[in-house]
């Protein structure tokens, strides 16, 4: 039975782009993009999956309180009839009524190695810290930032001649080849969680 993906995205899409391509070649399979949903009207994201033929969808956000917005979201995702939510650089912290209406089923990708450097500008996090290590982590989205269990990490190693927009790119390739992995991972349902970890099984 074909799984069905909602994204949710804020700007340009690349790992939108990314778990598409996956999905098209069969790196994930039985999965399907149902829905491609944006807070933003100028997000690049939409144009990219309006361009593969997918669904979108654009609720603009402005002006609305977290929860009002949020429950027209999941009526959209609902309406879709989406078996996992993929945050792909979607800009907004999740309500609880949100997190509860799609239990274990919404992943996000964040550019360190959680739980160092949450939030905004992770790489320029890391970079200031002067850590010789960085990365990206995939995990499962609770209503808290950033904080939910980790499926998969990949680390990047900082050389001491990066930039802010040297290390994200290196780190952007990885997020790339490892949203996948853990999509792949989730959809066919190859893990327990296990307190905070979550286990391959």
């Amino acid at each position: 039975m074909t799984k069905r993906i909602g994204v949710l995205l804020s700007g340009r899409g690349s790992n939108f782009e990314a778990l598409a391509d996956s999905v098209v070649s069969g790196k994930i399979p039985n999965a399907e993009i149902a829905l491609v949903l944006s807070n933003r009207e100028a997000a690049a994201g939409i144009d990219r999956a309006k361009a593969r033929g997918l669904t979108t969808r654009v609720i603009p956000s402005k002006g609305l309180e977290r929860e009002a917005y949020d429950r027209l979201v999941v009526a959209a995702l609902n309406e879709a009839k989406v078996d996992l939510v993929c945050l792909a650089g979607y800009m907004r912290l999740l309500s609880p009524y949100f997190v509860a209406a799609f239990p274990e089923r919404i992943l996000n990708i964040h550019p360190s190695l959680l739980p160092s450097f949450p939030g905004l500008e992770a790489q320029k996090q890391a970079l200031d810290y002067g850590v010789k290590f960085a990365g990206c982590t995939v995990h499962f989205v609770d209503e808290n930032l950033d904080a939910g269990p980790i499926i998969l990490q990949s680390v990047v190693p900082v050389e001491d001649r990066d930039t802010e927009e040297t290390l994200s790119a290196r780190i952007l390739k990885e997020e790339h080849r490892m949203y996948s992995e853990a999509v792949k991972l989730v959809l066919e349902g190859k893990y327990k969680i296990l307190g905070r970890r979550v286990v391959r099984s």
